[in-house]
């Protein structure tokens, strides 16, 4: 990687997707203030954050997919971070201040068929990363990202 990994989009909405770009979120250890999920099993400290990134997005609208930054639910969509290639405790320290630690590899959810029957099968392995917060704070657009490996 040439540059540091940055944030492209942060993204909301009150549940279900897709979720709207915003130009700043502040971010407690529920998740980003604003963000609501329509599935209860989302609804927890552990998965406050989700994260993709944008060369998958980029490769699936390539494949015919109606994707773009919070098309498939997450919460921050990143370039040149390679989320999928991390590993569960990897931690991202974010330059406005806020830190996450991955927490759980995203599975495809049924969600996705209102995108695409096809694509939940198709970005299995490309799907992201589910996070913790572990320093609130506020997250914005082009922010860089310093990953600390676990271990």
């Amino acid at each position: 990687m040439s540059s540091s990994p940055t944030i492209v989009s942060v993204n909301i909405s009150s549940g279900g997707i897709p979720k709207r770009a915003v130009r700043t979120a502040d971010v407690t250890v529920a998740g980003l203030v604003g963000d609501g999920h329509d599935h209860e099993k989302h609804n927890t400290p552990l998965q406050a954050v989700c994260i993709i990134d944008i060369e998958d997005l980029d490769d699936l609208r390539g494949e015919g997919y109606s994707v773009g930054p919070g098309a498939t639910g997450e919460n921050l969509t990143t370039r040149g971070l390679d989320v999928d290639a991390l590993e569960i405790g990897d931690r991202l320290r974010l330059s406005g201040g806020v830190e996450l630690e991955l927490t759980k590899r995203r599975k495809p959810c049924y969600v996705l068929d209102a995108i695409d029957p096809t694509l939940k099968e198709v970005i299995v392995g490309r799907c992201g990363f589910y996070a913790r917060v572990i320093t609130p704070g506020q997250i914005a657009p082009g922010e860089r990202i310093a990953v600390e490996r676990h271990g």
